[in-house]
């Protein structure tokens, strides 16, 4: 199958506290307002669209990243005093990276929550 995701939506309750989270901690870029989303870059192929709607959270997001930058994000995370965990019912146990299986395998992956309460997964393959 051929087929990619080019981008999604996600709802947000602080979109300032959100681009916030998504560039400092996590190491995206901002490309921006159009309207009514604010376009985060999460890599060449994939935008990540905040919406300025509101939400009660609970949205699963798993960014994989090359071993270095998996490194640099989640020093980062643990920089800005972020809450994380081994697994993903146990953020916030101050373990990991855990042992998790991902859509190219097993990996290593650490869990956080975003501002507007999303499960955030960052995981590596070892590459």
């Amino acid at each position: 199958m051929a087929a990619r995701l080019d981008h999604l939506i996600l709802p947000v309750n602080d979109v300032s506290a959100s681009v916030a989270f998504y560039e400092d901690v996590l190491g995206f870029r901002c490309e921006g307002d159009r309207p009514p989303f604010t376009v985060l870059r999460v890599a060449d192929d994939l935008t990540l669209q905040l919406a300025p709607w509101g939400t009660e959270g609970g949205v699963h997001l798993a960014f994989a990243l090359p071993c270095a930058e998996f490194d640099a994000a989640f020093a980062r995370v643990r920089a800005a005093g972020v809450a994380f965990g081994d697994s993903f019912h146990d953020v916030g146990n101050g373990r990991g990276p855990g042992d998790e299986d991902g859509a190219r395998g097993p990996g290593k992956a650490v869990y956080l929550f975003d501002p507007s309460r999303h499960l955030i997964e960052l995981r590596h393959y070892g590459d």
